[in-house]
């Protein structure tokens, strides 16, 4: 190695560093190697190897002022940075497999005005593609014209010899097989997951009603991005994958693309490992509806994160419509760095809550219908009733109970209903509490828990407030200044109040009292 070259591009790195985070210097310049310092019409010549043509790109884009200010601090007014470029190659019996080309860094401007540039992670890429801006093969000293840099944007860098290459081939499927040529990208979609077979109910009616909406004009609403969130088992996969198979059927020119932030962030490493990473780049750049699972799994991954960062603004920016789902709110996702938080919360976040009783049913019913089983009324009450905590329990329960009156040739009733789903009936029940009484009374008045644990006055909130003491009070062995606490922190005489009004007008109001029988019936339940 040229140690004069060596020495100068040292120096360069101890003025870099000073000038990137720790995370940016290591991935971007710590791999770099000087090669050459040459003194040529009147320039001096530094030359430094990239690794591949993805680095070329990436650098020029983002860090051509700090390279250039920094090479002309070390080396002078003539000083001038040439990157020699390993050729990427696919065929591993082409025989120019591992040369190189020597490429120079991109002429000085007026648009290159270090003061009207960031060192380091730009928010936004240069161009409405997101794409890296196409490094220009020109040794002129003045920028190309706008038309030929479009004309250039999708060619090759001349080889070795001067002789133009091939163009760049049609962006293939990161998850196809390395090396096949115009690949069909398969959506990874399941058909099933439709918008048709997503039950309505009170629990998810504004993400459904958001989707639908996004799914009839993808990228042309408010809604961009779109982050469905909730517990597990709640519908969020289905109703993301709804969109994304109703925009593939209704629009077949638009490529949607689903994926789990899981083999993201694999075949992301794998494309590093294997020198890929320009073309797994831009494929999901050049996606149009991208549905990404589970994003809470990103947190901690840096380098994924970045990736995903600038994908997500070259999306955004060329129209495109991004999809996200998570297990939580943006906010309380752990690991995510801020400037990532705050683009899944630019367009619309929506939650989806466990589903209500009659929700429940509707599930049961068109699960029991797609089988070709008619079950009773009363079975599917009674499995609705004793399952609350996700759709994919309920569902399951009701194939553990067809599938055992199949093997065993019985018709299905309540008591083999009863007896097929007792063990798992019995791992749904728990011991009662007063959230638990508050979650009936509240799903059966249709009255928010944050309104029944907060200060309004309303009479409908009032009222559903003390029942809830009432049951409380008769179903815990809590003391009265502890369920007082759990209604916002009221105290133990409001408790005594409560169940005094319930009772007094239980008494005077026999259509009160059969509304605190019917949620006393299901507080039973719940509790048995």
């Amino acid at each position: 190695m040229d140690q004069s070259a060596d020495r100068a591009w040292n120096e360069c790195l101890d003025i870099i560093r000073d000038n990137v985070s720790r995370q940016s210097f290591t991935t971007w310049f710590e791999p770099l190697e000087a090669q050459s310092l040459e003194d040529e019409d009147d320039l001096h010549k530094l030359t430094i190897q990239l690794p591949s043509r993805f680095y070329y790109e990436w650098i020029e884009e983002h860090y051509f002022s700090l390279l250039r200010k920094t090479v002309t601090r070390v080396l002078g007014p003539q000083g001038r940075l040439f990157y020699d470029v390993v050729i990427e190659q696919n065929d591993p019996d082409d025989p120019e497999q591992g040369a190189s080309m020597q490429l120079p860094a991109r002429p000085s401007g007026p648009e290159s005005d270090p003061s009207h540039e960031a060192a380091d992670e730009p928010e936004t890429p240069s161009d409405s593609t997101g794409a890296p801006a196409p490094p220009s093969n020109a040794s002129s000293s003045s920028p190309l014209p706008p038309e030929d840099e479009a004309r250039l944007s999708d060619a090759q860098p001349p080889g070795p010899e001067g002789e133009e290459e091939q163009s760049t081939p049609p962006v293939q499927n990161p998850f196809a097989i390395p090396g096949l040529k115009d690949t069909e990208v398969d959506n990874q979609l399941n058909d099933s997951y439709t918008f048709d077979r997503f039950i309505k109910g009170d629990c998810n009616r504004l993400a459904r009603s958001a989707a639908r909406s996004i799914a009839t004009d993808p990228g042309e609403t408010s809604f961009n991005p779109f982050l469905v969130y909730g517990g597990v088992g709640l519908g969020k996969t289905h109703l993301i994958q709804a969109i994304g198979n109703h925009v593939a059927a209704h629009s077949p020119s638009r490529t949607v693309f689903y994926v789990s932030s899981e083999r993201f962030t694999t075949e992301f490493v794998q494309s590093i490992q294997e020198n890929q990473i320009g073309e797994f780049s831009t494929f999901y750049r050049q996606v149009d509806v991208l549905i990404v699972d589970d994003v809470q799994f990103f947190g901690g991954k840096e380098k994924t994160q970045e990736e995903f960062f600038h994908i997500f603004n070259a999306l955004r920016q060329a129209g495109k419509q991004i999809v996200l789902s998570a297990d939580r709110p943006p906010r309380e996702i752990d690991g995510i760095e801020e400037r990532l938080l705050s683009r899944f919360q630019w367009g619309l976040s929506a939650d989806l809550k466990p589903p209500g009783l009659d929700t429940r049913i509707t599930i049961l019913e068109r699960k029991a219908e797609d089988e070709g089983i008619e079950l009773a009324d009363e079975v599917i009450e009674f499995i609705a009733q004793s399952i609350e905590s996700n759709i994919r329990e309920l569902e399951g329960a009701l194939i553990r109970l067809l599938a055992y009156a199949t093997l065993h040739q019985r018709d299905i009733d309540l008591d083999l209903t009863k007896e097929v789903l007792r063990d798992l009936v019995q791992e749904q029940e728990a011991t009662l509490t007063i959230e638990d009484i508050q979650r009936i009374v509240c799903e059966h008045l249709d009255v928010s828990d944050e309104q029944i644990r907060g200060k309004t006055r309303k009479r409908e909130v009032v009222r559903a407030r003390q029942i809830a003491m009432y049951f409380a009070k008769r179903h815990t062995e809590h003391s009265l200044k502890d369920i007082g606490l759990h209604f916002g922190g009221r105290d133990h005489s409001t408790v005594i109040h409560a169940n005094d009004t319930v009772a007094d007008r239980m008494d005077s109001d026999d259509q009160f009292r059969n509304t605190v029988d019917e949620i006393g019936r299901k507080i039973d339940r719940h509790g048995q």
